[in-house]
């Protein structure tokens, strides 16, 4: 896929921005090994490049900048993130591609999973990256921001991301906008959450940021 159809089909996504050109390039190398990968190991249902890109890419880079429109993500600060599930890399790359300050962690227990988003990072040449191949449980970490989305068994899944995210942190949750509810009852009190951000172009998806009681919002 040529850069510039790539760049329109991210714009809904991020309304009045211009994407970098070494962005874009990554991005299009990342589609490229993707795709090569999803026609022999199933690495998602989705196999049109198009949808790849609005569906994978477009969505993980809206909660990139619902993130950094929140303060979250400051060019100047760095920040650990941690993507639990992270499957292909989705949200967990686009962010970090987004907001390269991050330091980011992909948490996929499947190890063909693992060895491709290890080799999604040496193509891409990702910096202040890695991969955990193991349980989300098992990890015995902490970090700032811990991003989970698409993941099977989604409500068990829940306290285990929000357990890993450090004092003052945030979780960021993209789930279908029936979900919100249920993740308010398991969390709150302990947790307070913004006001869900509809995703561009999707059919109820939305982006769900919450934080610790004692980071003001």
């Amino acid at each position: 896929m040529e850069a510039d159809q790539i760049r329109e089909l991210l714009a809904p996504f991020l309304p009045g921005e211009q994407l970098p050109d070494p962005l874009i390039g990554r991005l299009r190398t990342y589609l490229d090994l993707f795709c090569r990968w999803n026609a022999r190991t199933n690495l998602t249902a989705v196999r049109d490049p198009e949808q790849i890109v609005t569906r994978h890419f477009g969505e993980s880079l809206f909660a990139a900048k619902v993130l950094r429109d929140y303060g979250i993500l400051r060019s100047s600060s760095p920040v650990t993130l941690a993507d639990v599930g992270s499957g292909a890399g989705f949200p967990g790359i686009p962010i970090k591609l987004f907001a390269p300050q991050v330091q980011l962690t992909l948490i996929e227990s499947q190890n063909k999973k693992a060895t491709f988003l290890r080799e999604v990072l040496r193509a891409l040449d990702i910096q202040n990256a890695e991969v955990y191949c193991g349980r989300a449980e098992s990890w015995n970490q902490s970090t700032g921001i811990v991003t989970m989305r698409a993941v099977e068994k989604f409500s068990s899944a829940l306290p285990v991301a929000s357990a890993l995210v450090a004092a003052a942190g945030t979780l960021c949750l993209l789930v279908g906008g029936s979900q919100v509810g249920s993740i308010r009852q398991a969390l709150e009190p302990e947790w307070q959450f913004r006001q869900a951000q509809d995703v561009p172009l999707s059919h109820g998806r939305v982006v769900v940021v919450g934080n610790h009681m004692d980071m003001a919002i």
